[in-house]
């Protein structure tokens, strides 16, 4: 496959790359993080100035009508600076479930607001001992026009600021589906948790807490909203971790060229160049994988295996690739105002927000296994 960026894409990575490097830089990235907001407003805002945050609203909405290849290269342009914005969580697994599965209604109310960075959208997608939300235990009720709610959500991140929480749940009697929760409504509580960036990240508990049945998102308790949610936030991380992989690449990279021992530049030396070497085949298999798999979602393929197999690389290979990178830097690497630091933080959130290497590890044996009993 050819998976080269036609004239839009490649406008698109290139005015997200000269956004985030106009309003971003490190002390600012830190001040960010450590803000009441937990990212940068004034960044977020520029975003959606220059159009980058409503490329996949509708354009009967305001936005460009496109999907999850063009979102995905914002996503990867926030994960080449390390940039402290809800941009995973609004747009993958927030902007994208609601325009592909929500009804006319839910997307009139939803969509139109995001274009001007004015909110901010998430999904609970994991409970204690729990990374899969197809598995989610977190139980909803009919009763009357109403579903009341109660359960336990884990490392929802910005479910703070969040105008609505996309959330999971299993309908006692009649399936699974997908919740608009308003994190304000009775009965809501939430705890800020620790994250390895210092993004915001809670722990949100729910409490008999009566849901509208119209904030189903599609209408629908078959599970697909459920199944669906869960692919595009694992693409819109595979994403992330792609821009963040390649930006420690060129930056390890410039270190190694620039950095001389025995009156030599490091990248001369034999070891050297075979480690950097394998820290470029990962890059490169985990780009790969992502593209094939965003490609195959926005085609509207049901079950891409490339998802999966983009998810394995990012829990088990990039951390690996990342230590590396910490070696080659030595003792630099490990500074936390050396820009190494973030963005290994970065990828520890995101293989978390994952499930880890076991969970994806299990994914992509099923997927291997479904392969075979269909051969045989």
């Amino acid at each position: 496959m050819d998976f080269s960026l036609d004239d839009t894409q490649r406008s698109i990575a290139e005015l997200a790359a000269g956004v985030l490097a106009r309003e971003l830089d490190a002390d600012r990235t830190a001040e960010a993080y450590g803000s009441e907001l937990g990212y940068s407003d004034t960044a977020w805002k520029a975003l959606g100035q220059a159009g980058l945050l409503s490329l996949a609203v509708p354009d009967w909405l305001g936005g460009e009508g496109l999907g999850v290849m063009e979102t995905a290269l914002v996503l990867s342009a926030v994960g080449r600076h390390a940039a402290p914005l809800p941009a995973l969580a609004t747009l993958a697994m927030g902007v994208l479930p609601v325009t592909r599965l929500g009804t006319e209604e839910q997307r009139a109310e939803l969509l139109p607001e995001v274009a001007s960075g004015a909110r901010v959208y998430t999904a609970a997608l994991r409970e204690p001992s729990i990374a899969d939300p197809v598995a989610c235990r977190t139980s909803a009720t009919r009763n009357g026009a109403e579903l009341v709610v109660s359960g336990t959500k884990v490392g929802v991140p910005h479910a703070e600021s969040a105008h609505r929480v996309l959330l999971p749940v299993r309908i006692v009697g009649d399936g699974r589906g997908v919740l608009l929760l308003d994190p304000t409504a009775d009965g809501v509580s939430m705890v800020r948790t620790p994250s390895s960036s210092g993004a915001p990240e809670f722990t949100v508990r729910l409490d008999d807490v009566r849901i509208p049945a119209s904030e189903l998102l599609g209408g629908g308790s078959d599970g697909v909203a459920v199944a669906e949610l869960s692919r595009l936030a694992v693409a819109g991380a595979c994403a992330s971790a792609d821009g963040a992989l390649a930006a420690t690449l060129e930056l390890t990279a410039e270190h190694l060229r620039t950095r001389e021992q025995f009156g030599k530049p490091l990248a001369t030396f034999q070891a050297v160049a075979q480690q950097i070497a394998e820290v470029y085949s990962c890059a490169r298999a985990l780009h790969l994988a992502t593209s094939s798999a965003c490609w195959r979602l926005g085609a509207g393929h049901e079950d891409p295996d490339d998802l999966n197999v983009a998810a394995y690389w990012l829990t088990e290979e990039v951390p690996v690739a990342m230590h590396t990178c910490h070696h080659l830097h030595g003792g630099i690497g490990v500074d936390i105002s050396y820009p190494m630091h973030r963005y290994y933080a970065v990828v520890k959130d995101l293989g978390r927000l994952l499930g880890g290497t076991e969970h994806r590890l299990d994914r992509l044996g099923l997927d291997v296994a479904g392969a075979e009993a269909g051969q045989s």
